[in-house]
């Protein structure tokens, strides 16, 4: 089972050799299984990779995220075929029942506030207002809490002059880059189950290709904002990039249990397409924190 994400911070050469990623460098040679890639990000542009360690690693289902001259992932591999893909699951996804999928999003949105909820408790921070937006949360989310509650959060989280945007300060970069993994690690998972990115449950944007993904994500940007919060950032610094990949390696609880971050996200995708092909009666994922904010874990980089 694939468990390492790959970072490649500088001039490099990535090739294919008997089932190996080779990363060749000034420094020398070194070689990582495929089997063992979940994530391979290559944030310098000076690397190059060649169409056969693509081919390879798409294989595997690995995803491959490449940046652009700010760092910020810009693109990323989607596969043509899914290992589970077929017919019938693109049928059932295109016959989806509205009523399912207004229910699973009321549950998206109650469980990503819920977790907003919590940051702000563990950081000892007031939540009333954001309290009290929650218990107003109406079926199908018609009158926006989820809008409302993220700015209150965000205001006691980073302070009454901060404002979400997607490009500025170093706390929006940060953001960003983090709901970015995120978005990637929801799009490897619902391919590898074998649907279709593009048709989501609320999000619905002509421009969005990744709108499922969009979907089942909320409930876990929270677990980017408490790490982001919990290191007074300065400036946005390759520690600080890969700290937001390592995120993916977060304890947290899941349902009772200390799990990872990226099998919880497997979890909790299998659970909520499940739902919506009839599989599963309802979603009852229930998540929280674990103990401590991780350090910057800047593991596996090269």
């Amino acid at each position: 089972m694939a468990w390492r994400n790959v970072i490649i911070t500088q001039h490099a050469k990535l090739s294919y050799s008997s089932n190996m990623m080779q990363v060749q460098t000034s420094k020398g040679i070194t070689q990582i299984p495929l089997s063992d890639i979940a994530l391979l990000l290559v944030e310098s542009t000076q690397a190059v990779i060649t169409s056969q360690l693509i081919s390879k690693l798409a294989e595997q289902g690995c995803k491959v995220i490449f940046v652009d001259n700010k760092y910020n992932p810009i693109t990323e591999t989607v596969n043509y075929y899914a290992p589970k893909c077929n017919y019938q699951n693109l049928l059932a996804q295109l016959h989806w029942d509205e009523t399912l999928k207004q229910r699973l999003w009321t549950e998206v949105v109650w469980l990503k506030m819920n977790n907003q909820l919590n940051v702000l408790k563990n950081y000892h921070l007031p939540t009333e207002k954001v309290e009290q937006e929650i218990n107003k949360l109406e079926f199908n989310d018609v009158s926006n809490r989820e809008a409302v509650v993220a700015r209150e959060y965000f205001q006691e989280l980073f302070g009454k002059s901060f404002v979400r945007q997607d490009e500025g300060d170093t706390i929006n970069a940060a953001l960003n880059y983090g709901y970015s993994i995120l978005l990637s690690s929801f799009n490897r998972r619902i391919v590898q189950n074998g649907y279709e990115t593009y048709l989501g449950i609320h999000h619905s944007s002509i421009a969005n290709q990744f709108n499922l993904a969009s979907d089942l994500m909320e409930p876990f940007r929270p677990f980017v904002d408490y790490w982001v919060a919990g290191q007074k950032l300065k400036d946005f610094t390759p520690d600080v990039r890969y700290g937001l990949v390592e995120l993916l390696s977060l304890q947290i609880k899941y349902n009772g249990k200390a799990i990872l971050l990226a099998n919880a996200i497997d979890l909790f995708t299998k659970e909520c397409l499940g739902y919506l092909s009839n599989d599963v009666d309802k979603v009852e994922s229930v998540m929280d924190f674990v103990n401590e904010v991780p350090n910057h874990a800047i593991a596996d980089n090269v």
